[in-house]
């Protein structure tokens, strides 16, 4: 227990004291919100990671996914790896960069009002975004709650006060370097922490060898009727693995906290270095995790049988990964507790900073408050990062102590936000920074439908056809379905203004002077 606090205590220490250095880069609204566009490749890439993997993929994700799929849920991992991080910096990392730069955007609506000449885009975008982010940073919270319980024997609620609170002030003194600091270490943190849990759990079961063979010999006619189902290549269940992977990994192209990163990079170099660190963070971290949960049912836990007779955890898939734990030595669990940690309050800085700037900047800026100067921006930004932390705080809180059955959704949330925030704008950004030929209108279309039909997926699950019932395939369906619709409504609807547009398209073929080595001349 002296070891498990000490830990803790060091882990809050460091980050508190790491947003108290950077306060003097958080004295105007470009340096709170993007750290003055002058992070390096490092720190981009740490913040970029560790805002991408948090509590609910480690402990939610990985022992949901693990069970359901075995050794296959590896994919998702390595999905996320290279079409969440590598892909994602390849295509959108430099043109997000130059564009915002000269768009003299911070935020991801701000972006939207300037490149498509609409205030009513940016209010709409604000407020799909604030309002998803919000059950997004609740979830964040229930991935905490058993292993807390596990390691302390604390009340959850005391968990979450805490890392509210101590999250809040280095958020709110140090701004985004702050959060980039901190990432990083905390990136550190995750790296060391899954490579140490893998090897120790593993080990229990006699190495990899010995434990591929155990969950082989796994079986669950209810879910498959292959042998060695859960050790196979594509596992069980292939069609809605695949719906995982392509929630997971391409849904973080649209997703604002994340497409932010780009705004701050800060040079050529740090986009190439970036890439290459991202992705190989997303390979250890994801893949990791997701890696560890396909051993889920070799866990020393109870299990019931479901509505369709499969073996399910007794006490819920968010017991499988603590489970696998509980039998490890005391400091591998502070390990594991301090990894919890730092992939939580890595995503829940970057989403709070993502929300209370969008609200700030995008929906009062110009809107209800007419006249707002850059220290008057920065207070308000500070204050909504407080309301902000202090909802999401409390909708956790709720739903972990309530008995209404109606809000236990709310641990599985993230799914029904990711499909809805990557739905609405994934397609808009993306063609937005390749084409000249988007329209308003088109941007429009794809904000219903991308935000309305997961809305609809959460009240009328039951009316949707079978294999769209479930949240992450839904997801999928939309920000799939929203590549189509943009060039197809960009067809028939008005252009923007040409002039306009080819202005801002002129920022990519601005002259720059680069070294021999990096290109060659005759």
């Amino acid at each position: 227990m002296v070891i498990k606090i000490l830990m803790t205590v060091l882990f809050f220490a460091v980050m508190v004291g790491v947003g108290l250095y950077c306060r003097r880069h958080a004295t105007d609204v470009n340096g709170f919100v993007l750290g003055g566009r002058s992070v390096g490749p490092w720190l981009t890439a740490f913040a970029y990671g560790t805002s991408y993997f948090s509590a609910v993929i480690f402990i939610g994700y990985a022992g949901q996914f693990g069970w359901k799929y075995g050794i296959a849920a590896t994919w998702i991992g390595l999905g996320n790896a290279l079409v969440g991080s590598l892909l994602a910096w390849v295509i959108l990392g430099r043109r997000t960069r130059i564009m915002t730069q000269y768009l003299n955007s911070s935020t991801m609506p701000d972006f939207f009002g300037k490149r498509f000449d609409s205030k009513g885009l940016k209010l709409g975008a604000s407020v799909i975004t604030f309002v998803f982010l919000i059950p997004y940073t609740a979830s964040l919270y229930n991935g905490l709650s058993r292993l807390f319980e596990m390691a302390f024997g604390i009340d959850y609620v005391w968990c979450i006060v805490v890392m509210s609170v101590l999250t809040g002030i280095y958020v709110i003194a140090g701004g985004y370097m702050a959060t980039a600091i901190n990432d990083f270490i905390q990136g550190m943190i995750m790296l060391i922490g899954i490579v140490a849990v893998i090897a120790a759990v593993l080990g229990t079961h006699g190495g990899f060898t010995a434990s591929l063979a155990e969950m082989a010999k796994v079986s669950d006619a209810a879910a498959s009727d292959m042998p060695g189902a859960f050790a196979s290549f594509f596992g069980p269940d292939p069609l809605n693995l695949f719906g995982v992977v392509i929630l997971t990994s391409l849904g973080t192209w649209g997703l604002p906290q994340m497409v932010q990163k780009f705004y701050a990079i800060k040079s050529e170099e740090s986009i190439k270095k970036g890439t290459v660190i991202s992705t190989i963070f997303a390979v250890v971290v994801a893949g990791g995790c997701y890696f560890l949960g396909g051993f889920g049912r070799l866990a020393n836990i109870a299990t019931a049988t479901d509505a369709t007779g499969a073996l399910v955890p007794a006490e819920g898939f968010d017991s499988v990964i603590p489970g696998m734990l509980s039998s490890l030595p005391d400091l591998l669990i502070a390990i594991v507790m301090i990894l919890v940690l730092s992939a939580s309050t890595s995503t829940l800085s970057s989403l709070v900073i993502a929300s209370s700037s969008t609200l700030t900047i995008d929906f009062l800026k110009g809107t209800f408050i007419k006249k707002m100067d850059e220290k008057k921006q920065v207070l308000i930004i500070r204050i909504f990062i407080v309301v902000f932390i202090a909802i999401s705080a409390l909708i956790a809180v709720y739903q972990v102590k309530s008995t209404n059955e109606a809000v236990k959704y709310i641990a599985q949330l993230m799914g029904v936000s990711w499909g809805a925030l990557a739905g609405a704008f994934l397609a808009p950004f993306l063609y937005g920074l390749y084409s000249k030929r988007v329209t308003k209108a088109a941007c429009w279309v794809c904000f219903v439908f991308g935000s309305g039909v997961m809305i609809a997926n959460m009240l009328f699950r039951s009316a949707f056809p079978a294999v769209l019932q479930s949240p992450i395939n839904c997801g999928a369906f939309a920000m799939i379905a929203g590549l189509i619709i943009v060039p197809v409504v960009s067809l028939f609807t008005p252009k923007c203004d040409k002039i306009a547009v080819d202005g801002m398209f002129a920022c990519y073929d601005k002259k720059v002077e680069v070294s021999q080595k990096t290109s060659l001349i005759d």
